[in-house]
């Protein structure tokens, strides 16, 4: 049976998750926004996501709160550490935000296209920073004996760290290109179907290079795997759920499509999660360094309580969501109240 710290693990990595998997196609349709031409289709993408993308992020404040929880030195590094990088995120999700509710608030055509480039720009922004973040943590980052970060800013910005951050926006915009597909008909769905192809593509390709790049430069990311095989279950699980997803919009059956979408980045999430166990942040040079889920973490009946609570909040936040998305179920249609 799994230890308080490994269930922690778990949960940090389930909320994170969700963020990535509700908010990915946000972000998705964003860095897709641009590639619509007339006004009525920028509305409707908008519109697209409109009633759930600040829900979405609700499931990044609940990670950020379990990790501040269960792994606080786990939090303080990172957040201090990446201060910079986590400034420039939180900007871009914000402006993105903005540009949401500020593009239809008038008619002006350089106005909506001023915002429409904005929300574009930032949802891209937002992706790659993200993915960058998750590049260096697998790749590992200095830390001194205090467990404080020791690089720079621009230390982050190495090849693999860009590698994963690339990964990351075809990733999404992948995910996006499915979600318009679900919620659009018309033109601008024919188009959408066109989009997924292109973002199929574009994706093996970054995460063929990603897995090799990983395999031979970053051995203890695979580490888990090798001591159990059995986990191997989980890259074919991903590689199965990528290729059902042509499969799916071929044969018309949009929803699938997008479930396997989901499943296949809850997959890679998953393989992400396995390669770091036990670690939380790797150090490098100096693995000694590193914070792992047992020196980094809460007592033990701090983590007894805030498992507690988590059962009874998780359940609420999974309600809440499925209650919106099945509320909101159905084509987009552009009324005079929409965005």
């Amino acid at each position: 049976m799994p230890d308080l710290n490994t269930v922690w693990f778990g949960l940090v990595g389930i909320l994170f998750a969700g963020y990535a998997i509700l908010d990915g196609f946000d972000l998705g349709v964003g860095a897709l926004h641009l590639f619509t031409k007339t006004d009525l289709e920028r509305r409707t993408m908008l519109n697209a996501i409109g009633p759930v993308w600040d829900g979405n992020e609700v499931w990044l404040v609940t990670g950020g709160g379990a990790l501040f929880a269960a792994f606080p030195e786990v939090y303080a590094t990172a957040f201090s550490g990446f201060y910079l990088a986590f400034m420039l995120l939180l900007f871009a999700l914000i402006f993105r935000a903005v540009a949401i509710e500020f593009r239809s608030k008038r008619e002006g055509k350089r106005w909506r296209a001023t915002w429409d480039v904005s929300f574009s720009v930032a949802s891209i922004v937002s992706s790659l920073l993200i993915g960058i973040a998750l590049g260096n943590i697998a790749w590992g980052i200095p830390l001194d004996a205090r467990h404080e970060y020791a690089g720079t800013f621009l230390g982050m910005l190495h090849p693999y760290a860009i590698l994963v951050g690339l990964t990351t926006v075809a990733l999404f915009m992948m995910h996006g290109s499915i979600y318009v597909v679900l919620k659009t008909e018309g033109e601008l769905h024919d188009k959408a179907r066109l989009w997924i192809r292109n973002g199929i593509i574009f994706f093996i390709i970054c995460y063929a290079i990603t897995t090799l790049f990983t395999l031979l430069y970053i051995p203890h990311m695979t580490d888990t795997i090798r001591a159990n095989p059995w986990l191997f279950l989980v890259p074919v699980m991903n590689i199965l759920a990528i290729a059902n997803i042509p499969r799916e919009v071929h044969h018309g059956r949009d929803f699938r499509a997008f479930l396997s979408s989901c499943v296949a980045m809850l997959a890679l999430l998953a393989l992400f999660g396995i390669g770091m166990y036990p670690y939380m942040i790797y150090s490098l040079p100096d693995p000694g360094n590193s914070l792992t889920i047992y020196n980094a973490a809460s007592s033990p009946s701090t983590l007894k309580i805030m498992l507690i609570i988590a059962l009874i909040g998780i359940p609420l936040v999974l309600s809440y969501t499925v209650s919106i998305y099945w509320i909101f179920r159905g084509k987009v249609k552009i009324e005079p109240t929409s965005y």
